[in-house]
């Protein structure tokens, strides 16, 4: 028979198992807890392997003071992980470096910088038809959430190579909101592709 002090023990580490964020779960726009701070994901800078493991490397903002810093995160760390409140918006316009969403509830505007965007800013334009999500932090917006998956157009790359379809060979692409990806060799200019923007990964072509 398990005692009630096992049960309330049991409870009480599947609540901060939830909780706990960790390293390889972390995104562009992720919020957590680090030394006591509030910070977002800006940019992921990459992985770098030693004899300790993998460390993580990320450019973050503190959401309280709106400094930015770079960290190193061992892969097996764990954190507490920020509530957000999100709400549904769509991009209207780009006016210089802001992004200026449209609340899909009340119909206001939210401004955004670039930077507060960080990678997420190169997979969204204007023209797109797709909701996304700005969080808030005490009523501040601080980022934004996007689809996994999002359509965009190769403007321009070297042309295709035939025959080759593998996609283990990737070359340079710029696509259509100005930044540069890695697609497969056989992708040509004007191709409409799809992209995995936690990573900016190659998904697939368009249907």
């Amino acid at each position: 028979m398990i005692s009630l002090w096992a049960i309330r023990w049991k409870i009480l580490y599947i609540f901060v198992s939830y909780a706990m964020l960790m390293t390889g779960e972390i995104r562009v726009g992720t919020a957590f807890m680090f030394e006591g701070a509030p910070f977002i994901v800006q940019r992921m800078l990459g992985q770098k392997s030693g004899r300790a493991g993998i460390t993580v490397k990320l450019r973050v903002k503190n959401i309280v003071t709106g400094g930015t810093q770079d960290l190193g995160l061992d892969a097996g760390e764990k954190f507490d992980e920020v509530d957000l409140v999100e709400k549904v918006v769509v991009l209207s316009y780009i006016d210089g470096d802001d992004y200026v969403f449209q609340d899909q509830e009340n119909w206001e505007e939210v401004r955004l910088s670039k930077e507060d965007l960080g990678d997420n800013a190169g997979y969204l334009s204007p023209d797109d038809e797709y909701e996304v999500k700005i969080t808030y932090y005490n009523d501040l917006p601080v980022g934004v959430k996007l689809p996994i998956n999002v359509t965009r157009t190769i403007t321009y790359c070297e042309p295709g190579v035939k025959g080759d379809t593998s996609g283990k060979s990737t070359k340079p692409a710029t696509i259509d909101t100005g930044i540069e990806v890695k697609v497969p060799l056989f992708c040509n200019t004007d191709d409409r592709i799809v992209i995995d923007t936690r990573d900016g990964s190659f998904v697939e072509r368009a249907k």
